[in-house]
């Protein structure tokens, strides 16, 4: 089968597609699949630049010049190396999708993998802090919205509107990584395609049976607590509360390890705070620092607004690091088995829970090396592979 990834950002990019797209790349291929990789990238000189990368083909496209050239070009490379594929798995809704449609692609089966939510994300960008959840319900009129929320909700929901609620019918079959937002998008989206739930890996987790922060715990009387937030600096990752947390904990270190469009605004905040000997800025890792990098740290603290199906959360309880999560999350019970869920919307909330975590590490990090749900990259590219044939086969019948 020709399978063609077509993503936002592709590794040395960190985030959650990135991460999950090369991993999957990886299996599709020991699978014997022929595998293609379309991607934005910067500093593409041309536009458009090839490379054969471990056995796939890796089409990056320039991002320069705005959104509407991106797209342009970005229609041009999947016009050129995905129309002879037999599928494309799209990885973005917007991004992805606008020039997917604006390709008319006749022979491939389209596929659109939802981890995220557009258009809720623009929305934390510019100010909102509903959870994804509140986004939706904002619709209601007998919902009470604050000025921000009609600044940042109206522009958002008319561009949702406008763009996303079109483009979902052009995708033969939509797959979501949680069962959490299928169901917010079963209640607001009519025209939604068919759809089927594919849940993230958990590599290794059923072998873990030792932990380096266990045999650490005489040090934690003499040394600063040290918390890791690994990911994006974009909005709704809230980080803005964890630094404020970090504030009012004069015992905690914190290394924010990412990059983003928030960078520049935390960096400011760290110095008004008065706290940039206990918040350090990290650039992102690849896949072969990250666990040296986990092992280095008390405690992985994501305290977003939402998380959908967080991967850094994932890997970090791979790893047997001790994960904080936000309850507004999507990962099933049996992923978030060993991890500590709790609402971590204000600087206040992550202060307490930190704190709690604190008093009882040793539990805690006994239970982040407990026996859990395993769910290996073979199994998920599996389960893709399957639903490809599936669909194949329906359509060849009819």
């Amino acid at each position: 089968m020709k399978i063609t990834l077509a993503t936002g950002i592709f590794p040395p990019a960190i985030g959650g597609p990135a991460t999950y797209v090369e991993s999957l790349a990886k299996e599709f291929i020991r699978r014997e699949q022929e595998v293609t990789v379309i991607t934005y990238a910067n500093g593409v000189s041309g536009g458009i630049s090839v490379s054969d990368e471990g056995g796939k083909t890796v089409v990056r496209v320039a991002k320069w010049g705005g959104p509407l050239l991106r797209w342009l070009r970005y229609k041009k490379a999947l016009q050129r190396y995905a129309e002879a594929t037999d599928v494309v798995l799209a990885f973005s809704s917007v991004s992805v999708g606008i020039p997917l449609r604006m390709a008319k692609l006749k022979k491939p089966h389209r596929f659109l993998r939802l981890g995220g939510d557009y258009f809720w994300e623009r929305y934390t960008a510019i100010g909102g802090m509903r959870t994804l959840k509140e986004w939706y319900q904002l619709r209601s009129p007998r919902y009470k919205r604050t000025v921000v929320d009609d600044a940042a909700y109206m522009l958002t929901r008319r561009l949702n509107t406008w763009v996303l609620k079109p483009l979902l019918p052009a995708f033969h079959h939509v797959v979501f990584s949680t069962q959490f937002q299928e169901d917010i998008y079963r209640l607001y989206y009519a025209r939604l395609p068919q759809h089927s739930v594919i849940e993230n890996a958990f590599p290794d987790a059923a072998v873990i049976t030792t932990s380096p922060h266990i045999e650490k715990m005489d040090e934690l009387k003499t040394r600063h607590f040290r918390l890791l937030y690994f990911g994006r600096f974009v909005g709704f990752k809230n980080l803005t509360s964890l630094v404020k947390a970090v504030s009012l904990l004069p015992h905690a270190k914190l290394a924010l390890v990412g990059d983003g469009p928030q960078g520049k605004n935390l960096r400011a905040l760290v110095q008004k705070l008065g706290i940039i000997d206990r918040v350090s800025f990290t650039s992102p890792k690849n896949s072969s620092e990250k666990k040296a990098l986990f092992a280095d740290y008390d405690l992985m603290v994501l305290p977003s607004l939402t998380e959908i199906s967080p991967n850094s959360a994932l890997e970090a309880r791979s790893a047997a690091l001790p994960v904080l999560l936000t309850d507004e999350t999507g990962l099933s019970e049996e992923l978030t088995r060993g991890m500590v869920l709790r609402p971590l919307r204000e600087a206040a909330d992550i202060m307490r829970a930190v704190l709690d975590i604190e008093q009882h590490y040793g539990e805690v990090a006994a239970d982040a090396v407990q026996p859990l749900f395993g769910r290996s990259w073979e199994q998920v590219a599996a389960e893709w592979i399957e639903l490809f044939g599936k669909h194949m086969n329906t359509v060849a019948v009819s």
